[in-house]
């Protein structure tokens, strides 16, 4: 990545239209000058467009912007302006399974390690265009979350805007680690519940610690190299979401299997992760009641590839699946959620799910609008991201070339901008996008 020294911008948001003019009395402001901008809300490049940035807000967008007098110009020749990507199923608190096993970091790996690497993984995700992520349970690291959201919102790390999970809720016994001599109390990688009143009191300790979302395990693995079978009965789940939603957090579903999936869009949740499982029926009652899927395909690419998948055709049976239950979802007319489930693999390498889902047939437009305008419905992130228009925060990024017509250029990231902040990225040695101080808006 090429960057620019830091640009502090303060200021309140103005709203403008494109065509409006800016008095010369604003505070500075900085025009983006790329070869064309994806605004994230109708799937095309509009080649020419500018867009101006004042203080942490959007202000204008579109050709030949009139602007205010002491403005900032930033030249992207010939990158693509587009919304910061929103990543919709991280765990900035895992690292790849093929360095350390999942288990032996629930239980091995001390929580101040684990937390220094979360802190670092932010940063990654952050620098590869990636400003906003849903980061679905700290799987043995309690509440750390929290506090690194926190020490991302008051400047102390770089990061995403985070909506965290804190500890996911899962059925008495059915998760892990496992293993271990019957009796003995192992430590697990998220909070188990058994009936729905210990369910309901779970939901609301998770929302009293600060999770902005609840996630449940509709099904699992109850012993080692067992097939996954549902877990969490469909009145557990449905008090979860009732105890949820009345405090106004929405829910996320681990399900992989039919049964889990039908309890869990039975139950009113939010959104469903995996998937894999998925019939045309239940496909169709997602799409009904707008239930987003994150299909997580770069998740059960890195298994199989850490089982010494090359990569070559055929694909492994569960590489196969997660292909199939998409395009059984596509048809269907769910909506997708764009998120990886990165931690499974590395982060900063979120780009992976949107090139998987390309190549399992989702038009490139369709996976950038996804992971834009698309994650901030389907994440209840409100009208405050996912495009590029008048009013919204200023988080965006530039990319060499246009992704719409090759998705690779997402990997090759040339400015990321949060709250109106370029992000700097020391260890960059590229050329840098010019800029232009003057005062004449040029």
């Amino acid at each position: 990545m090429r960057w620019l020294t830091t640009i502090v911008l303060t200021s309140a948001a103005v709203l403008l239209g494109p065509a409006a003019a800016v008095p010369a009395s604003n505070p500075r402001s900085t025009l983006l000058k790329p070869a064309g901008v994806f605004d994230g809300a109708d799937g095309i490049v509009h080649a020419g467009w500018q867009v101006l940035v004042s203080g942490d807000r959007i202000v204008a967008v579109g050709p030949n912007l009139p602007v205010p007098t002491d403005t900032q110009t930033i030249e992207l020749a010939g990158d693509t302006l587009m919304p910061g990507m929103i990543e919709g199923h991280g765990h900035l608190f895992l690292h790849p399974y093929n360095e350390t096993s999942w288990d032996d970091q629930v239980l091995h790996e001390p929580l101040a390690l684990r937390t220094a690497r979360a802190v670092a993984n932010a940063k990654a995700t952050l620098l590869a265009g990636f400003t906003s992520e849903r980061d679905l349970g700290t799987e043995g690291a309690g509440y750390a979350d929290v506090g690194l959201k926190a020490a991302i919102d008051q400047g102390i790390v770089p990061g995403p805007r985070l909506s965290v999970a804190t500890r996911a809720i899962v059925a008495l016994g059915a998760y892990g680690p496992k293993g271990f001599e019957p009796g003995v109390a192992v430590p697990q990688g998220a909070k188990e519940v058994s009936g729905v009143d210990q369910m309901v009191a779970a939901v609301r300790r998770q929302i009293a610690a600060g999770a902005d979302w609840v996630k449940l395990y509709a099904d699992y693995r109850w012993r080692p190299g067992e097939e996954s079978r549902a877990t969490l009965s469909l009145a557990e789940m449905t008090a979860a979401v009732a105890a949820a939603h009345d405090a106004g957090r929405p829910v996320a579903v681990h399900a992989a299997t039919a049964e889990g999936m039908r309890r869990a869009v039975a139950a009113g949740v939010d959104t469903i992760e995996h998937g894999y499982g998925g019939t045309p029926a239940i496909f169709a009652d997602m799409a009904t009641k707008r239930i987003a899927l994150c299909p997580t395909l770069a998740a059960s690419d890195a298994t199989a590839r850490y089982r010494g998948w090359n990569g070559s055709e055929p694909a492994p049976p569960a590489v196969a699946l997660s292909r199939s239950s998409l395009k059984l979802a596509l048809e269907a007319g769910v909506p997708i959620c764009v998120g990886g489930d990165a931690g499974v693999f590395a982060h900063g390498q979120n780009v992976r799910e949107m090139e998987l889902l390309v190549a399992a047939g989702m038009p490139r437009a369709a996976v950038l609008m996804a992971a834009t305008s698309g994650n901030a419905r389907s994440l209840h992130l409100g009208d405050t991201r996912g495009t590029v228009k008048p009013g919204l925060l200023a988080d965006l990024v530039a990319v060499s070339g246009d992704p719409t017509l090759n998705i690779a250029a997402l990997r090759r990231v040339r400015m990321v901008m949060k709250g109106g902040t370029i992000v700097p990225d020391p260890s960059s040695n590229d050329a840098q996008p010019s800029l232009h101080p003057g005062s004449d808006g040029e």
